[in-house]
């Protein structure tokens, strides 16, 4: 049994294209320049991705095939963040290569809903998924703000690259304390002072 989307495709949604000038001819090609404001689920959550509402720029081609229409090219985001180890914003632009088939309707077999080919609607596909696969799995799944960032002090939380090179912190291990007490009696020094 075929599979069939649960909901109509919106043509006014710039993600979704409409393929009817290819016309069900193998063979047939367009391309495809676009912008679109960016859907939600464009990232890794509270960590790193694409803001939603940000400008993607979509350079793709459309090729009829004998089962529906082949989609490739590249989509160009925005990135945002924090990085991993010093908690710092991160911004970087990202481009990812894209390709996917959208099968025709009568094109598709019980195999295919298995697999969930993505399938056309009519003459309608829509990009939000295919984007989605291919931005988030090309993300970083540590971003960085620099390649040799320290990160953060264990002890007072500062960022080490701010820090000076000998920045260091006196810890008594509690376990040690009774011996540290020990020792300032032996001290000579401490004996001076009082």
């Amino acid at each position: 049994m075929p599979h069939h989307p649960s909901h109509r495709l919106d043509p006014r949604n710039p993600l979704v294209l409409d393929t009817r000038e290819l016309g069900r001819r193998p063979g047939s090609m367009r391309p495809v320049q676009l912008s679109a404001p960016a859907p939600e689920g464009l990232g890794i959550v509270d960590l790193i991705g694409v803001p939603v509402g940000a400008e993607l720029v979509l350079d793709l081609r459309l090729e009829s095939v004998m089962d529906g229409v082949l989609v490739s090219g590249v989509v160009t985001a925005p990135v945002s963040g924090e990085c991993g180890r010093c908690l710092d914003d991160v911004s970087d632009t990202l481009a990812v290569r894209i390709q996917e088939l959208f099968v025709y309707p009568e094109a598709s077999t019980d195999h295919d809903a298995d697999d969930e080919v993505a399938q056309l609607q009519g003459d309608h596909l829509d990009l939000t998924s295919t984007l989605r696969d291919a931005v988030v799995l090309a993300l970083p799944l540590t971003p960085l703000c620099s390649e040799d960032c320290q990160g953060l002090c264990a002890t007072c939380g500062e960022r080490l690259d701010d820090l000076p090179d000998d920045h260091s912190h006196q810890e008594t291990d509690a376990r040690w304390g009774a011996l540290a007490g020990l020792l300032q009696q032996t001290d000579p020094a401490s004996r001076e002072e009082t």
